[in-house]
């Protein structure tokens, strides 16, 4: 505070800060509270509402209980809630493209912090860029396009001869919901590892190979524990967008996939149920926010760490 009183004075500074105060309370905090109210609320007639039935309880919550479907796994045969499955599916999918972005983002992360040259860099970050300035949807219509049965992919993979007959690609399950998602968040894990990457002295990685250490071994033991919190920061927010994402599971999803925000979806704009939806919008903030905090005690990450 102290900064930007010396550096914008005291009329900008209280004006900066009451408009991140408006932004907050108006357009996040207050409706946050209405939904989290609403979601204890029954879903009655408007004639109802106020009346001795409107009364608060934990059932909007335990619909996700409703609704048995069999499954299998490993042989196995169970019963399950068909929404905590398509939270499960969703949790595990979403583990995957964050997984796989690491995977994508960190070579890329590495080469641009520590053997690019300098002077390339701004073009290479521009390029990078490029695609954010597409919209979302327009980028999830041009995913829809190169996965379609006559596509430019199976258009290609036919020429090479890796194929011999086109491939649904969008109707094999969540293909193309994690095509679709590992587009559009990999930046997200890229720039807050390379933040991580650029920091750490090149000495250090100098010193292992003048050493003899093998290459494998100075990003095992040097590189990635230096990159822990640009790896866990980068990681949060892919998980979260994921979990959270709606118009790429509804684009690129196919009959057999369905994500949990669809779910939400569906109890908003389908059964009007904006009780029942707030319910289940908050199950997933909290159980992701859960899921997220036991990873990062497993893998000893603090909050300090990816505020950094």
């Amino acid at each position: 505070m102290q900064d930007m009183l010396r550096r914008y004075g005291l009329g900008l500074t209280l004006t900066i800060c009451l408009l991140v105060a408006f932004w907050l309370v108006v357009l996040v905090i207050v409706p946050n509270i209405t939904l989290f109210e609403q979601s204890f609320r029954p879903y009655l007639p408007v004639v109802e509402v106020g009346g001795p039935r409107d009364t608060y309880s934990f059932n909007n919550y335990l619909k996700v209980f409703d609704g048995l479907v069999q499954k299998s796994l490993f042989g196995i045969s169970f019963m399950i809630p068909v929404h905590v499955y398509t939270f499960g599916l969703t949790i595990f999918y979403s583990m995957l493209v964050t997984v796989i972005c690491f995977a994508m983002a960190y070579p890329l992360a590495y080469y641009m912090a520590k053997i690019v040259n300098p002077r390339s860099l701004p073009t290479l970050i521009l390029l990078l860029f490029i695609p954010l300035w597409v919209s979302e949807v327009l980028r999830a219509f041009a995913w829809w396009i190169i996965l379609a049965f006559r596509g430019p992919l199976n258009a290609l993979l036919l020429w090479i001869g890796a194929i011999e007959d086109p491939i649904r690609w969008t109707n094999m399950g969540y293909t193309g919901v994690v095509v679709g998602l590992i587009y559009t968040y990999v930046l997200f894990m890229l720039f807050p590892v390379y933040n991580a990457i650029q920091s750490l002295d090149t000495n250090q990685i100098e010193a292992a190979e003048d050493l003899g250490a093998p290459w494998w071994k100075i990003h095992w033991r040097i590189v990635l524990p230096h990159s822990k919190p640009g790896i866990a920061s980068g990681s949060v927010i892919v998980f979260m967008l994921s979990a959270g994402s709606l118009l790429v599971p509804s684009i690129l999803g196919s009959t057999t996939s369905q994500w949990f925000t669809q779910t939400i979806d569906q109890w908003f704009k389908d059964a009007l149920d904006w009780n029942t939806a707030s319910a289940y919008a908050f199950l997933l903030l909290l159980l992701c926010t859960v899921f997220v905090t036991i990873a990062m005690w497993v893998f000893k990450v603090k909050l300090s760490d990816i505020a950094k």
